[in-house]
């Protein structure tokens, strides 16, 4: 599959591009997926048209809630594969906004509902998180209508799972958990619907294959694209309908309106191995709107830490264009990780800016030379009490870079990081 990693060349969000979108392992749904029984107690409808109070801390919801989750964790497969036979008897036409790529889908889908809910108490994080996917399910044609379907049957697959714990107070829990969380995703889709298209079509005008594994795609979209330096977006390529992967922009914002990517082709990795292998200048592409906060604050004179693991260097480079456009002369610290010295593909450029930049500085970090994780080499530099840190790569090196610069003392307010899925809430 595609490996996830954080806004960097291969990686997924949280949920893929929402509760619609799969992941890249090809294969059939199981063959002993449940059937629904005609006694399931699922509710005829929920609305998701009343929005409701996010829970304070500790609330009584958000009790009920985990103890749901604490329950259904042991069997999650057999919660996944009831949800989508539930779904697909009940609502046969939803099946169509689903892709081949059935079984990671399920779990994916799941994954992104059980966290907003799991979350319910944290609700900046949380509501900035569903808008994402709320502005995401465009491009999939979700619709309104679509959110009551699956919340209805969200309920019937945890009531039959998580019988020690399920009563009618854990049942209103629920559904006044997923009426929230529904209703701002359906307004945050209304907001975007008016001011930009679901997609954009991109022409692929440059593919230049740095390794084996590693593209770099240069791409015209069929209008204006707005985004900053730092953001990633979803593609989808025309071998693979509707299957969509998330991809960081590798440049800062252009005057000819050209975007560019750093691609790499992972094993059974759908959407990444057609965008390596495949895709050659004149095919076109499909683009979801720009998401992401791993950008520059430019109202201060705070230096920039930035840590880009593999492909993930494609963002931290689009940063290092964003502060010289600015014509500042804050420091910038680059630590470019790689396995071996063949994989930094992209150092010619990266010492390229250096050259231009004097406030710039680029450390190569090759872990079979080194013998050191990325995130440990910056612990032989520094301080770093004035700068803001950004890390982009593999989920294991964000998580391990998150803790080391924890603790050289950044603090968490101060990281930036898009590897949502599995960070968004690493304080949990």
């Amino acid at each position: 599959m595609d490996a996830p990693t954080a806004a960097s060349g291969e990686h997924g969000m949280p949920g893929g591009d929402g509760w619609f979108a799969p992941r890249d392992t090809p294969s059939a749904p199981p063959p002993d997926a449940p059937v629904p029984h005609s006694d399931s107690p699922v509710p005829q409808r929920l609305s998701a048209h009343r929005p409701l109070p996010v829970a304070g801390e500790g609330s009584p919801d958000a009790v009920l809630i985990r103890r749901t989750m604490a329950e259904i964790g042991p069997v999650a497969d057999k919660v996944t594969s009831y949800f989508y036979a539930l779904l697909f008897v009940r609502h046969p036409e939803l099946r169509s906004l689903f892709p081949a790529a059935m079984d990671t889908q399920r779990e994916r889908l799941l994954k992104a509902l059980l966290t907003a809910a799991q979350h319910f108490d944290d609700t900046l994080a949380l509501v900035e998180y569903l808008q994402h996917l709320g502005r995401g399910h465009r491009k999939s044609g979700t619709r309104a209508e679509h959110y009551p379907a699956v919340g209805e049957c969200l309920i019937g697959a945890l009531s039959r799972y998580a019988t020690a714990c399920w009563s009618p107070d854990t049942e209103a829990a629920w559904v006044r958990a997923y009426t929230t969380i529904s209703q701002v995703m359906i307004d945050a889709a209304a907001a975007d619907e008016l001011q930009a298209p679901a997609w954009w079509h991109a022409e692929v005008v440059a593919h230049d294959l740095r390794t084996p594994d590693v593209a770099v795609l240069t791409v015209r979209p069929d209008q204006p694209y707005p985004f900053l330096a730092g953001q990633y977006t979803s593609v989808e390529t025309p071998w693979w309908p509707r299957v969509w992967r998330h991809y960081s922009f590798a440049s800062a914002p252009r005057s000819d309106g050209l975007l560019t990517f750093h691609v790499k082709a992972v094993p059974a990795g759908w959407v990444s191995s057609a965008l390596v292998r495949h895709a050659r200048p004149g095919d076109v592409i499909r683009l979801g709107p720009p998401a992401g906060s791993m950008t520059v604050d430019h109202t201060t004179a705070s230096g920039l830490l930035c840590l880009g693991g593999g492909t993930g260097i494609a963002p931290i480079k689009a940063l290092v264009e964003d502060v010289a456009e600015h014509g500042t002369r804050r420091p910038v610290e680059v630590f470019y990780g790689a396995r071996t010295g063949h994989d930094l593909y992209d150092i010619d450029t990266m010492l390229g800016l250096q050259r231009s930049h004097p406030w710039l500085s680029v450390r190569a970090v090759v872990d079979e030379q080194a013998r050191l994780g990325l995130p440990d080499a910056v612990r032989g530099y520094g301080p770093w009490d004035e700068y803001d840190a950004y890390l982009s790569g593999p989920p294991g090196m964000i998580r391990s870079g998150v803790d080391a610069l924890r603790r050289v003392g950044i603090p968490s307010s101060r990281i930036r990081h898009d590897a949502v899925e599995d960070l968004l809430f690493v304080a949990d």
